[in-house]
């Protein structure tokens, strides 16, 4: 089923804003070729609106969410509650990236999970190294360990260098939601 010839490793990265935005706009494109993605979200089972788009896409794009964030805000490590979570996600993802069903697969936020103690580099390295020739791959995430940019094929860092955010404008449905 695949249409690719080759799939590569992206890696979206940095402190900015636009990482999961850039594998979103990723798979809207793919779709436009007819090309699947499976994208799984890590630390975000809050109410996105790209899970209200892409529904209209559905037929190409495949999106599930795993794992909360609310640690994050309380200040403490994740439980083994989310941990487990996160594992069964991970688990779902490569079932779905060996399927042969899927050309694109995303990890969004796979990279500040790792940051967090939800996954080890190495399980992440583990997955990538599992990846079929023909399917692409794009991580997102702030804080990527080294290991994984040199094992990736692509790298973009996106780098904070204005944001509304330093005057209290919080996240706005639509736009950061």
């Amino acid at each position: 089923m695949n249409k690719l010839e080759k799939g590569f490793i992206q890696v979206y990265t940095g402190d900015g804003k636009g990482k999961s935005t850039a594998a979103i706009g990723q798979a809207v494109r793919a779709a436009g070729y007819g090309l699947k993605t499976y994208i799984a979200q890590f630390m975000k089972e809050y109410p996105y609106n790209e899970l209200e788009s892409l529904k209209h896409l559905s037929e190409w794009i495949t999106i599930e969410q795993f794992v909360g964030d609310d640690f994050v805000y309380r200040r403490e490590l994740p439980n083994v509650v989310e941990k487990d979570k996160a594992k069964r996600g991970l688990e779902k993802a490569r079932a779905k990236m060996l399927s042969n069903k899927f050309d694109l697969i995303i990890l969004d936020e796979i990279l500040v999970s790792i940051h967090f103690g939800l996954f080890t580099d190495e399980e992440v390295l583990t997955f990538m190294k599992m990846k079929p020739e023909k399917i692409e791959l794009i991580l997102t995430g702030r804080y990527c360990p080294d290991n994984i940019i040199e094992a990736a094929d692509l790298v973009t860092e996106m780098k904070e260098i204005k944001h509304y955010y330093q005057e209290g404008i919080l996240a706005r449905r639509g736009i950061e939601s």
